[in-house]
């Protein structure tokens, strides 16, 4: 039985240089989404929103296999992030406005009905409070810049300058959708200076 790998198949998006900013062109991808806000490492939002989306996933890997004979790796946990004040991110680092949507990429042939009917049985298997709060939906990027950040999550900081201060204005660029970030690596097993994230910002030219 094949299996599929997003980060394989997809490459460009899970795998950019940590030196330079790269502009990349990102199609639609199909996601588990949940939203949320509140600072992520003391928010129990937002643990709960981690556990119902990795229940989910296998769920959907585990009837793939059985079902349809296709088999997939579960992709890492990716973030889209934003807040009222940009600050909050690249200066004040004010982690309890942040606002969240957690979400795992999923191979394009997860149709709506087997999604609902993995998130049934999951409800039936344990207590997930986020699961009445998760969605299966498609999302477009377009183009974007993005870099691969390696160290601990809070000393992403001065990339996040270097790109929206240096690189956006220098290239005729602006904001154009949220902040966001795909942990390529556990931060259950990996010391926090080995740490892998890929930062993107989705962006638009400007004359």
């Amino acid at each position: 039985m094949e299996k599929t790998d997003l980060k394989r198949n997809w490459k460009p998006f899970y795998n950019p240089g940590r030196k330079d900013f790269e502009i990349v062109d990102v199609p639609e991808f199909t996601f588990l989404m949940i939203d949320g806000e509140g600072n992520p490492n003391t928010a129990q939002s937002y643990v709960d929103a981690i556990q119902a989306l990795y229940a989910v996933a296998y769920g959907l890997k585990f009837s793939c296999k059985t079902q349809l004979k296709k088999d997939f790796v579960v992709a890492p946990l990716e973030g889209l992030w934003w807040a009222d004040s940009p600050d909050a991110f690249h200066r004040k680092l004010d982690k309890d406005s942040w606002k969240w949507t957690a979400m795992i990429h999923l191979p394009e042939w997860i149709t709506p009905e087997l999604y609902a009917t993995v998130v049934e049985q999951a409800g039936t298997k344990k207590d997930l409070p986020a699961l009445p709060l998760m969605r299966l939906e498609t999302y477009c990027e377009g183009l974007s810049v993005q870099i691969l950040h390696i160290g601990p999550y809070a000393e992403e900081g001065p990339t996040l300058l270097k790109l929206h201060e240096e690189f956006l204005p220098a290239n005729s660029l602006v904001e154009a959708g949220r902040h966001h970030e795909i942990y390529l690596s556990d931060p259950r097993r990996t010391a926090p200076d080995k740490l892998k994230t890929v930062l993107r910002q989705p962006v638009r030219r400007i004359d």
